[in-house]
């Protein structure tokens, strides 16, 4: 009862799974949610090969029953939640004018409801306890800027900087904290998401993507899952407790404020 617990969305690939890896290094008992169980439970028994903590679970964070019902699992049988990690998220690549109502429907009920609701049903556990809590939402590529061909993914990204800037001013109270993390390109099934839609645009609009993709990373090296999750180890640790409401950019100088 006394070990810590983190619940991650969108932990079974990519910088979810990264994250989950490294908060059970860090000692936290992993909570694994994934909307596939069996990539959950997959990242759960890499965790348990390395004799960490961790269980699957499946949740569709569009579904605000669905995040209440994976918190509430994860509140009975460990007693509390000290981290919440709102990662799970999707991308849709094109101009702004082929953006069609149902992509932006989509973007906004994973990318912003699942974080709104992800964010409402930590702070009602996390409230219940002396220590309060850590949440940290992932606010990605285009939450800094918006980019050229990720216009509704950019408006819902911006959407999750503002959520976590409201909600870190609501939850100071209760000792709750409330950060964001920004990567940048990241090799990660994200990436060959945007990289299989990319390939379907026109040329010129391929260039423009290619050209805001790579060309300004500073530090000139495609990011790994691994070095976002460093900066959510760091903003889940004690370390990080006089920090909320902020976003930070974790992507080799893509974005430079």
């Amino acid at each position: 009862m006394n070990e810590k617990v983190a619940v991650i969305t969108g932990a079974g690939q990519g910088i979810g799974r990264a994250i989950a890896k490294v908060l059970a290094a860090d000692g936290f008992f992993v909570a694994a949610s994934d909307i596939v169980l069996a990539a959950a439970q997959q990242v759960v028994k890499e965790i348990k090969q390395q004799n960490h903590q961790a269980a699957a679970y499946q949740a569709n964070v569009m579904y605000r029953h669905d995040i209440a019902e994976l918190m509430q699992q994860v509140y009975d049988q460990h007693g509390r939640i000290d981290v919440v990690v709102n990662d799970a998220g999707i991308v849709k690549v094109g101009p702004l004018e082929a953006v069609s109502g149902k992509e932006l429907e989509e973007l906004m009920a994973v990318n912003v409801k699942g974080v709104l609701f992800g964010t409402q049903l930590a702070a009602h556990y996390m409230k219940q306890q002396k220590t309060g809590g850590k949440i940290i939402n992932a606010a990605g590529l285009g939450s800094l800027e918006g980019m050229p061909l990720l216009s509704a993914y950019s408006a819902s990204k911006f959407a999750v900087r503002g959520l976590t800037q409201a909600a870190a001013k609501e939850l100071a109270p209760y000792h709750i904290t409330v950060n964001a993390y920004s990567p940048g390109i990241v090799k990660s099934p994200l990436w060959d998401i945007i990289n299989a839609q990319t390939e379907k645009l026109d040329q010129t609009a391929r260039k423009t993507a290619l050209r805001q993709f790579h060309d300004r990373i500073a530090l000139d090296r495609i990011e790994k899952p691994e070095d976002a999750a460093n900066l959510v180890s760091f903003l889940a640790s004690d370390r990080a407790s006089y920090i909320t409401g902020q976003t930070i950019a974790v992507d080799g100088g893509l974005h430079m404020n």
